[in-house]
């Protein structure tokens, strides 16, 4: 009965979403069912992530089909953290949306496609077919280029158009691998493919095969030299679109790499020499493009892509010390990005523009809330003790390990050049003096907002402060916990014997 626990974030998300199209027209119903519903949720994914803590991976076969031949969903201790940390998200940013997102977004069926959007995240998350890794990603493209598109702005359109395009094309690889690894294999079960890739004696076709998912995952993480997407379309949504996909879209690129290249393939010096060049080009090219940025949104977008190299420096150092800083750095940075994005929507909403040349004066005018607002960017740097600082301890002692000195230098060039640009965009929005605020805009000053409607801006960026502030000054409980997941990554069996029910 516990093991069907695993497909419970998966169906409650489901109800949820068709129940709101039926509300399809009354928005402050569906305000209020998102928010109580995100409540439920994270409920049932602390639910999920207990019971894997304390009993270990569980499996269990949709259909009641036996592993191999069935669909097989599993959670073990990196799935289940991921889907409670989608859940805290997604309550966030549920909140953030219900007092930032004006009506005529909403009416066009904002809610349901953005809970479906959270569907596919979980599902990817627990999915334990390669194939439906595929179709869950398909969900999520289709929802978020749908919640780019809200509204029909022509800077939405265009930004679009080209997340579409490269998604696209990195779905076309992904399947594209699929079916080599399939006709390699004749499996499509990860446990299953764990155990006859290694058997394969054809070896440079599975390398061929790992660089094939490599690619495909590497768009959709937002890679080096693979991410060009990103930074044209993460801001042109409203903020609170931005949050979830900062937040979440490329991690799930991020994961899906993690997964199959601890459980399906192995990392040989030569795709281990890719992945960690991959890696320091994304610190330094993600960083360098938001140091010339002086639009808020951009400049959270280009750190987006420098900080998925720290997540790929430790998958590719492939490590226990390396992955257990991976995976702490994977949940500071979901907590932080979509905490910045929403903390880029009331910068906007305040001054009427993203625009760091003509936004000045917000801590004068504001100083509690900059001090909120500092929580996020400046964890963000990682300054001592604030969440960023800890991974990147792991990262960089993972690097002496291997005497691998240049990764430890993109590691830290990337830090340094971080703090500048936290420090630029600081300077620019909270100390200097601000410009005049327009007379007319088509939407409210933030000072005209309802308290209420405040509330709903500023509770989830408060929760979300917190969680920061926890990994920060929990980081042992963190560490803990992104310990063990390593130790399940780098024992596969564990998760083989999990999905086949051995004991």
């Amino acid at each position: 009965m516990m093991q069907q626990l695993v497909m419970y974030p998966l169906l409650f998300q489901l109800f949820l979403s068709i129940g709101l199209i039926f509300l399809w027209k009354k928005i402050s119903w569906q305000k209020w069912i998102s928010a109580v519903g995100s409540v439920i949720n994270l409920g049932i994914s602390v639910w999920l992530f207990i019971h894997i803590w304390e009993n270990g991976t569980q499996g269990i076969q949709a259909g009641n089909w036996e592993a191999p031949f069935g669909i097989t969903f599993v959670a073990d201790a990196l799935s289940a953290s991921l889907v409670l940390l989608t859940s805290i998200a997604g309550l966030a940013v549920s909140v953030f949306s219900a007092g930032s997102l004006m009506s005529a977004r909403l009416k066009f069926g904002f809610y349901p496609v953005f809970h479906f959007l959270l569907l596919g995240l979980c599902g990817a998350f627990l999915t334990g077919d390669i194939f439906n890794l595929y179709v869950w990603f398909e969900i999520i493209i289709i929802c978020s280029f749908v919640l780019l598109t809200l509204g029909g702005e022509k800077a939405q359109l265009e930004g679009a158009m080209k997340y579409f395009t490269l998604n696209f094309l990195a779905s076309v690889v992904f399947l594209t691998a699929i079916a080599v690894l399939y006709g390699l294999t004749g499996s499509l079960n990860m446990a299953d493919l764990a155990v006859k890739v290694a058997e394969i004696e054809n070896r440079s076709l599975v390398q061929v095969n790992a660089l094939l998912f490599l690619v495909g995952f590497g768009i959709k993480a937002a890679v080096f030299p693979l991410f060009f997407w990103l930074p044209a379309s993460y801001h042109t949504p409203p903020s609170a679109v931005s949050a979830i996909f900062g937040g979440l879209l490329t991690k799930v690129g991020v994961y899906a790499l993690i997964r199959v290249f601890t459980l399906i393939f192995e990392v040989d010096p030569f795709i281990q020499n890719v992945i960690l060049g991959i890696a320091f080009l994304t610190l330094f090219s993600g960083a360098v493009g938001a140091l010339v940025q002086n639009n808020v949104m951009k400049v959270f977008s280009y750190l987006v892509i420098s900080h998925i190299g720290y997540m790929i420096a430790g998958l590719g150092m492939m490590t226990e010390v390396a992955l257990t800083g991976a995976i702490f750095y994977l949940f500071h940075d979901i907590v932080v990005k979509t905490n910045l994005f929403m903390v880029s929507g009331i910068i906007h909403r305040v001054k009427g523009t993203s625009d760091m040349k003509k936004l000045g004066g917000f801590y004068g005018k504001y100083p509690l809330l900059s001090l909120l607002f500092a929580i996020p960017l400046f964890s963000l740097v990682g300054i001592p003790p604030l969440s960023g600082f800890w991974p990147k301890l792991s990262l960089i002692s993972a690097g002496f390990d291997l005497e691998n000195y240049w990764i430890i230098a993109g590691i830290l060039l990337a830090s340094f050049l971080t703090l500048i640009v936290i420090v630029k965009l600081w300077a620019a929005v909270f100390w200097k003096t601000g410009e005049k605020l327009p007379e007319q805009r088509n939407f409210p000053y933030f000072d005209n907002l309802k308290n209420f409607q405040k509330t709903q801006l500023i509770a989830p960026i408060v929760f979300l402060s917190f969680v920061t502030l926890y990994i920060g000054f929990g980081a042992e409980n963190i560490h803990s916990l992104s310990v063990r997941i390593s130790e399940e990554l780098l024992n596969k069996q564990m998760y083989i014997d999990a999905v086949f029910n051995k004991s």
